[in-house]
């Protein structure tokens, strides 16, 4: 299980949304990214009421959730941040189809500690289409930054957190990117791509 639950924003603990770091903008910056590292990540998903559009006051049995906050981009973008990854999740069984097999899960950079990033794969059975996962920790954007990947032929941005859609800065990568015959990652292609600052990108190849 990998919950946020109601005992996370009680009795003084604040929201989600206050516990981030930095200014407002990278307060809802780093929400964002760890919803779609959650998502992203083996195991089932709990996330309590408030939190899926950024709650700014700490949960209180007391009275009803900051409904009106929905009025606000940046509170909206998260809403619909969360109802994407839900759709995503739903339809890319590399998501959930191995959660309990170490056959799903796969690291491509868990040691680039000097630019705060990681990057993982998630796999489904039998060779089905895998979900590359990149996560950019610090604030500042990371370009031409290579992932392994194990396909060749473009990959589609389905996912990128940063997105002026969510309430981000719109840094990105156009769309996707394409693979070359670069082995990386212990992967036999690779491609550039832009990290957003704050941000997560999910890669899928586009066929």
């Amino acid at each position: 299980m990998l919950p946020l639950s109601h005992d996370e924003v009680v009795h003084g603990k604040g929201s989600l949304l206050a516990k981030m770091p930095g200014d407002h903008w990278q307060k809802r910056a780093n929400l964002r990214a760890l919803y779609a590292y959650m998502w992203a990540h083996p195991g089932k998903k709990l996330l309590f009421m408030g939190g899926e559009f950024a709650q700014e006051r700490e949960w209180s049995s007391e009275g009803s959730l900051d409904w009106h906050l929905l009025e606000r981009p940046e509170h909206s973008g998260v809403q619909s941040l969360v109802r994407d990854l839900n759709t995503h999740y739903r339809a890319e069984p590399a998501l959930w189809e191995l959660d309990f097999d170490p056959a799903g899960f796969r690291w491509l950079e868990p040691n680039d500690a000097a630019a705060n990033v990681v990057a993982f794969m998630r796999l489904p059975r039998d060779g089905g289409r895998p979900v590359v996962c990149l996560l950019n920790l610090s604030p500042l954007p990371r370009s031409r930054y290579r992932v392994g990947l194990p396909r060749a032929g473009r990959w589609q941005e389905l996912v990128n957190t940063d997105s002026e859609f969510y309430g981000g800065s719109g840094v990105g990568n156009m769309g996707g990117v394409t693979a070359e015959n670069k082995p990386w990652h212990d992967q036999p292609y690779s491609a550039e791509l832009t990290l957003p600052p704050l941000g997560a990108v999910w890669l899928i190849p586009s066929s």
